[in-house]
């Protein structure tokens, strides 16, 4: 298909296909599992299935960029990705660039068919998400090379579903080190792993905590060099963030097609709501923070296909796209009236994510300060008077 095709194929799947089944799909169970399955397989048979994964897998091998195009339509509902089967796009690009052969002949193509599902676990009970150094899970290497993993994992996302999670552990030193920290796949089969509990995040499910009691890992499961896991973290925040971005500009838009489709068919006594200055001053606000995000998120993708080091706009385009999303979807909200708070629009679930987001996947002020932070650098950097670097 030409790219304009498959933009709009993949809009009308989840509009038409997707977005009706999200009640049975967010309730879980048996039906929901018969559900999504139905999806996967008209996504495959209009050849719409895995569009960024590896072609050499069986996926439809879009670059990062080509994908971005579709991603904001595909992430209008939370359940896109996974009917679409992109969602284990990081999990694939990570184990395709840093697992060993064994790891990449056992579980890429079953991760991509959909056969398999993964998740990744590196913030824990009681310890700061945003400073990895105080990681206090422990692997220890076994004399045959293998190793025996210890430790609490919490806000796991999918980690009741999950076959395999990668897992953050310390497998030198002492916390607070900056090396020795390290990256392990873990089956989730495997004795001593265990589903503590659910966190529903405001309300809604989909987060876990996870107890691993001496679980054994085999030694090829290691994934690059022992001591490497803040470098392969950095690599997949950067893409995981942008795409998660991509995606609330998705609900963001859907949020702002609600609100002006309420605005242009309610009516009052004093006429249709669109005629309402302060109306008007919601669809406007709302629009501008679509269209001001758009490019930020846009730029960060260009960089990180690109292989360049995109942090600074990273930060920036996490920082605005969540800000935008519960903006939008507040504004969306106070337009529907009481409306807007019950269970017959996807807005209630869209402000939920806005506001989780300006926590989950560091919170605002670990992207602000990080961004300042490099920025000040730079201009430090400077002769008076003169040019300097432009990007960190």
């Amino acid at each position: 298909m030409e790219k304009g095709e498959l933009r709009a194929g993949v809009d009308r799947f989840v509009r038409t296909r997707v977005i009706p089944q999200e009640s049975v799909l967010d309730a879980g169970g048996p039906e929901a599992a018969a559900a999504l399955a139905e999806l996967r397989r008209q996504a495959r048979s209009e050849g719409l299935w895995a569009l960024p994964l590896p072609a050499e897998l069986g996926g439809g091998g879009l670059t990062f960029e080509a994908y971005a195009e579709l991603a904001e339509a595909e992430g209008a509902s939370d359940h896109g990705p996974a009917a679409l089967g992109s969602a284990p796009l990081l999990d694939v690009t990570m184990l395709a660039r840093h697992g060993g052969p064994r790891v990449r002949e056992e579980y890429l193509k079953p991760l991509v068919a959909g056969e398999l599902r993964s998740c990744y676990a590196m913030t824990e009970p009681d310890v700061p998400g945003t400073d990895p150094l105080l990681t206090g899970t422990r692997a220890e290497r076994r004399p045959d090379g293998s190793w025996v993993v210890t430790g609490r994992k919490w806000f796991t996302s999918g980690a009741a579903e999950a076959d395999l999670v990668t897992v953050m552990a310390r497998t030198d030193g002492s916390t607070g080190d900056r090396e020795g920290l390290s990256l392990l796949l873990v089956p989730t089969l495997s004795p001593g792993f265990r589903v503590v509990r659910g966190l529903p995040v405001l309300g809604t499910a989909g987060q876990y905590e996870i107890a691993l009691d001496r679980v054994p890992v085999p030694a090829d499961h290691l994934l690059g060099e022992p001591g490497s896991a803040l470098s392969l973290a950095g690599e997949r925040l950067q893409l995981g963030r942008t795409l998660r971005c991509l995606r609330w500009l998705g609900q963001a838009q859907r949020a702002f097609d609600l609100m002006c489709e309420r605005a242009a068919t309610r009516r009052g006594s004093r006429g249709p709501l669109a005629g309402h200055q302060l109306v008007q001053q919601h669809v406007f606000d709302a629009l501008l923070a679509l269209r001001t995000t758009r490019p930020l998120v846009h730029e960060a993708v260009a960089l990180i296909g690109s292989g360049q080091d995109a942090r600074t706009e990273v930060g920036l385009a996490k920082v605005a796209a969540s800000r935008m999303l519960q903006r939008v979807a507040d504004s969306a909200i106070q337009v529907h009236g009481a409306a807007g708070l019950g269970p017959d629009t996807p807005l209630p679930a869209l402000f939920r994510t806005g506001r989780a987001a300006r926590i989950l996947d560091g919170p605002d002020e670990l992207h602000i300060t990080s961004v300042a932070r490099r920025v000040l650098r730079e201009h430090g950097g400077r002769e008076p008077g003169g040019a300097g670097p432009t990007r960190g």
